[in-house]
């Protein structure tokens, strides 16, 4: 579910978020919301059958700029069209903010179990550099918020921290690592910045530190994370015991989703074995006139080997083989060549049921990938 409003663009961000002007209009995009789902649930009737819901991410943009009233009625009329299942995780995305923190046991107690926080850094001028308008007091203030929520109904919560910044030093990137686990968040989400296209770091680019440091980094940073009792189960996530997202494992494991909200994207399968991607109008202007729909693709049977070790690749742990074929309806034996070479590649290991990208794999993930890929 995507809110694309922000208080203000950041430069390394190319998600589909646009800068708040004005009020945000919350009940009218709610209402739009609701009114896409329907139009999916009509659509994708037959694909959908008796499924339910069994997790909910609401990304943005900052959807902590909603109300906790708007959040807690847009999930009470989601319910009223699709059921969810008895432990259905739900995350909301939220900005670091005072104003906003204050409000998580109102996201609590209209639903939410789960709050992601876009951290980044708990350097002043990392912050500044980033465009993020929190500083590292508010961050701390917001872990606290979330900790105290518990009773309301969180569960659970992630802090985002980005490395590889601009100047940014080893000793620098390891000391916002450190203050992070210090803090000890059930689930840490740790990433490098990358420049992406059509963001303001592309055009205006930074010095970023060069590959050594960045080798450097990601080498010691995994150490403190794993002697501090986190367990990497994604290339850029770590998860105490037992709170690993389970709406990021669904991505990963090739899974279905609905999506609603400017710029959403979804996956959905049909009994029948057709498979497609899809996806929602970018620009709230469009999307408030009720066109939701942008485009719809199938998946063709050649290109699904590739698309679900690309996703389920980046996962450390082994993929079972039964679930290649359930999730692709195409038979394991189909990719058993590319298997074998990847096998006397070392970039995998391979048992009777799982295959197991190797460590040597992941540093060669795209020369793995482009294995699977048609010719």
């Amino acid at each position: 579910m995507h809110i694309p409003w922000c208080v203000q663009k950041c430069p390394y961000c190319d998600f589909n978020s646009h800068a708040q002007k004005g009020v945000i209009p919350e009940q009218e995009y709610i209402q739009h919301l609701l009114m896409d789902l329907e139009q999916d649930l009509a659509t994708y009737k037959t694909a959908i059958g008796e499924r339910k819901i069994h997790s909910i991410f609401i990304g943005g943009g900052t959807p902590s700029l909603f109300s906790a009233e708007g959040i807690a009625y847009l999930l009470a009329e989601i319910r009223q069209r699709i059921a969810f299942n008895e432990y259905c995780e739900i995350t909301l995305e939220a900005n670091p903010g005072t104003a906003e923190a204050e409000r998580f046991i109102g996201y609590a107690q209209g639903g939410v179990n789960r709050i992601s926080m876009g951290i980044q850094s708990f350097e002043p001028e990392k912050l500044l550099k980033l465009g993020r308008i929190h500083d590292s007091q508010e961050a701390i203030q917001a872990v606290r918020f979330a900790q105290n929520s518990a009773n309301a109904g969180l569960k659970s919560f992630n802090i985002d921290l980005m490395h590889g910044l601009p100047n940014q030093s080893v000793a620098q990137a390891l000391n916002d690592l450190g203050q992070g686990i210090a803090l000890n968040p059930p689930h840490l989400s740790w990433y490098q910045l990358t420049i992406e296209p059509n963001t303001m770091f592309y055009y205006r680019q930074p010095t970023l530190p060069d590959d050594d440091e960045l080798w450097e980094i990601f080498e010691q940073g995994h150490q403190l994370l794993t002697q501090a009792g986190y367990e990497q189960y994604e290339t850029s996530a770590y998860a105490k015991k037992g709170y690993q997202c389970q709406h990021n494992l669904n991505y990963w494991r090739f899974g279905d989703y609905l999506a609603i909200g400017c710029g959403a994207h979804g996956k959905i399968s049909y009994p029948t074995g057709e498979i497609y991607r899809f996806s929602k109008t970018k620009h709230p202007k469009g999307y408030m006139r009720g066109e939701y729909r942008y485009q719809q693709e199938l998946i063709a049977l050649d290109d699904r080997p590739f698309e679900f070790f690309m996703n389920r690749f980046r996962l450390l742990e082994a993929t079972p083989k039964a679930e290649f074929e359930a999730y692709t309806g195409l038979d394991r034996h189909i990719v058993q060549p590319t298997m074998d070479w990847a096998l006397a590649k070392n970039f995998i290991t391979e048992t009777a049921t799982h295959w197991q990208i190797t460590q040597h794999g992941k540093l060669f993930l795209n020369e793995l990938l482009e294995g699977f890929l048609a010719d």
